[in-house]
């Protein structure tokens, strides 16, 4: 039987500088055994929770059993606040796991993000006990310290034809970690995986099954 995407929760969540705008995908599974918090690119480039790679990977979760939860951060939507590069945005992320943890409680935590939300999604991970962690062509690598994370399963996807993330910094970045995370490069693939969302998803999938 083909899946059934779940429908979208429109929610609101209190963040550190207001309502945080936050959509909901639960596919209603009682064999979750987990939750995820998605974190978007770039604000000030028009990145928003509604991103196609920010949906891809909820509907690549979401087929895992795993509810997700993604959000606007402070000043992007309906979410109140502005631009506060990385550091509010990255304590918008640690409200919404806040929230996400009550609403499943005992639940392990998972993360994800995309481009810029890739480098949110690190930081939030080191200061959470996060089990499991997505990273799409990471807009952090050039500057990023070292990152480790001894507990949490990493899987970072990159394009190797990526026009906005240079990849040779990100693959050196990855291979350069301690633990060194999973690292699945797509061949040809741009940053914004135009062509590529289904193939994208299916990495994601079987990593997760896998």
């Amino acid at each position: 039987m083909a899946f059934q995407p779940p429908a979208p929760q429109p929610m609101e969540i209190a963040g550190p500088s207001g309502i945080l705008q936050a959509i909901v995908d639960d596919p209603g599974s009682a064999q979750a055994g987990a939750i995820a918090v998605i974190c978007h690119p770039h604000p000030l480039q028009g990145g928003t929770m509604n991103n196609k790679v920010v949906h891809t990977l909820a509907r690549a979760l979401n087929e895992c059993a795993v509810p997700t939860v993604r959000f606007n951060y402070r000043g992007v939507g309906d979410s109140v606040g502005t631009y506060d590069g990385g550091v509010g945005e990255t304590d918008d992320a640690l409200a919404v796991i806040e929230w996400a943890r009550l609403r499943w409680p005992d639940r392990p935590l998972w993360l994800a993000g995309f481009s810029f939300g890739g480098g949110v999604a690190v930081r939030a991970a080191l200061r959470t006990q996060a089990v499991r962690l997505i990273t799409v062509a990471p807009a952090m690598a050039r500057d990023a310290p070292p990152v480790q994370l001894n507990d949490c399963a990493w899987l970072v996807i990159q394009g190797d034809a990526d026009e906005v993330v240079s990849p040779q910094i990100v693959i050196d970045w990855a291979n350069a970690l301690t633990p060194r995370p999973d690292l699945k490069v797509l061949v040809g693939a741009g940053h914004f995986f135009h062509g590529r969302l289904i193939e994208l998803r299916e990495v994601v999938r079987d990593w997760i099954r896998g």
